[in-house]
């Protein structure tokens, strides 16, 4: 029986890809990439030879019960990967890697890049317990999804693109509160890459002023519960004693 090895690609800089990623992008009977174009240019660049076969979102319910098929009767290993960073981290992944797995195809994961881990390192927000979310909705649960996040407790995690961005940001101020802390990554491991920590009414701002160009991640602070909040104002106020109402 085959096998099927997801691959993490850089995100930005070229130079963000392990040994064994190149090694399995070389010896793999076969790479199914996000977009052959962008992947072309990757194997070039490392001077990496082999046959590459398109499979993105708009044909990977067609696909991938059919090439789990192929793998099950195989003894060929099939590469995959996405334009940039971890596939299935909002990206093609999960149809195949699910359909894989119903039929016994063996699935490795190789450790690599991808954009949220650095940009909430760099956020300086609670890195022990956090959630990804992801693209906001545009439209159908959005709003739902911002009445959800008014009670997360957990640093939050999203996606954005550009032209995006400035309304996502109101979204997360109208729910909760222009004071929250939170942070914005751009075009992380590029030569412009950029990191904001601010307030969202400072966010706000700053990107009214300042068109959004590039791919960004947007990192915000958690709900406090009354526990926290009650330890951080004992801490900046000796003698303090909170009310019984919660944040």
């Amino acid at each position: 029986m085959g096998k099927l090895i997801v691959i993490p690609t850089p995100i930005g800089n070229l130079e963000d890809i392990t040994l064994r990623a190149l090694r399995m992008l070389r010896e793999a009977n076969l790479v199914l990439a996000e977009d052959t174009r962008t992947t072309q240019k990757l194997m070039q660049h490392y001077e990496l030879k082999n046959t590459l076969r398109a499979f993105h979102m708009h044909n990977e319910h067609r696909f991938a019960e059919q090439i789990a098929a192929q793998l099950a009767d195989s003894e060929e290993t099939y590469a995959l990967v996405s334009d940039a960073g971890t596939p299935g981290i909002s990206d093609p992944a999960y149809l195949l890697v699910r359909a894989c797995l119903d039929k016994g195809v063996a699935v490795e994961c190789l450790p690599g890049a991808t954009a949220f881990v650095p940009a909430l390192i760099k956020s300086g927000l609670p890195a022990t317990s956090f959630v990804f979310e992801g693209f906001l909705p545009h439209k159908k649960g959005r709003q739902t999804q911002f009445r959800l996040m008014a009670t997360e407790t957990r640093t939050m995690i999203f996606y954005e693109s550009p032209h995006r961005l400035l309304k996502s940001l109101e979204g997360f101020r109208e729910h909760l509160g222009g004071s929250r802390q939170a942070s914005v990554s751009r075009e992380l491991t590029k030569i412009y890459e950029e990191t904001i920590n601010a307030t969202l009414d400072e966010l706000i701002l700053h990107f009214r002023a300042h068109a959004p160009r590039g791919e960004f991640v947007i990192v915000i602070m958690g709900r406090k519960g009354k526990a926290e909040a009650q330890q951080v104002e004992e801490e900046d106020n000796p003698g303090f004693s909170a009310p019984d109402a919660e944040m």
